[in-house]
C-alpha cells in the first residue's frame, strides 16, 4: 500500500507539476485549466483543495501578481453582501453554481480562500439584480 501511495503521488506529481512546487507560468496556467475543468465536471474532486492551495500560493508569491495583489488587498470584499442574500433567499451553496461554480469554489469564497471575480460579481448582479458595487464595496 506504501509503495503504491508513493507511486500514485509521483505521478501526480509528473502529471500536474504545480502541485510539486513547480514555479513555471505554464504549470500555473496547466493547474488552473484542470481546476476549472474539475470544478466544472467533478466539484466535489479533493484535487481541487490541493489546486487551489498551490495556485494560491503561486499567486502569491510568484512576482508578476505582486502589482495585482496589492490592488486587490485595497479593494473591500463583497463576501459579506453574499452571505446575507444567501440568507435573505435562503440559498444553498450549491445554488450558486450558475453565477460562481460547484459548492467547493462557494465554500473557498465564503470562506476567504479565494475572491470573486469579475465574472462572479457580474453574474451575481444580474441574479439579485443589485449592482456590481454590492459585491466589492
Amino acid at each position: 500500500m506504501i509503495a503504491e501511495a508513493i507511486e500514485a503521488s509521483k505521478a501526480l506529481m509528473e502529471a500536474v507539476p504545480l502541485l510539486g512546487g513547480s514555479t513555471s507560468t505554464a504549470d500555473y496556467r496547466s493547474a488552473l485549466e484542470l481546476i476549472d475543468y474539475l470544478i466544472e465536471h467533478d466539484d466535489e474532486n479533493p484535487l481541487i483543495e490541493f489546486l487551489s492551495a498551490k495556485i494560491e500560493s503561486y499567486e502569491r508569491l510568484h512576482a508578476d501578481f505582486v502589482p495585482f495583489n496589492t490592488a486587490l488587498e485595497n479593494l473591500p470584499r463583497g463576501v459579506e453582501a453574499l452571505r446575507q442574500l444567501m440568507k435573505d433567499y435562503g440559498l444553498k451553496q450549491s445554488d450558486l453554481r450558475e453565477e460562481i461554480g460547484g459548492k467547493s469554489l462557494v465554500s473557498q469564497i465564503l470562506s476567504g480562500k479565494r475572491s470573486l471575480t469579475v465574472e462572479h460579481i457580474r453574474a451575481l448582479a444580474v441574479r439579485f439584480n443589485v449592482p456590481t458595487s454590492v459585491f466589492i464595496g
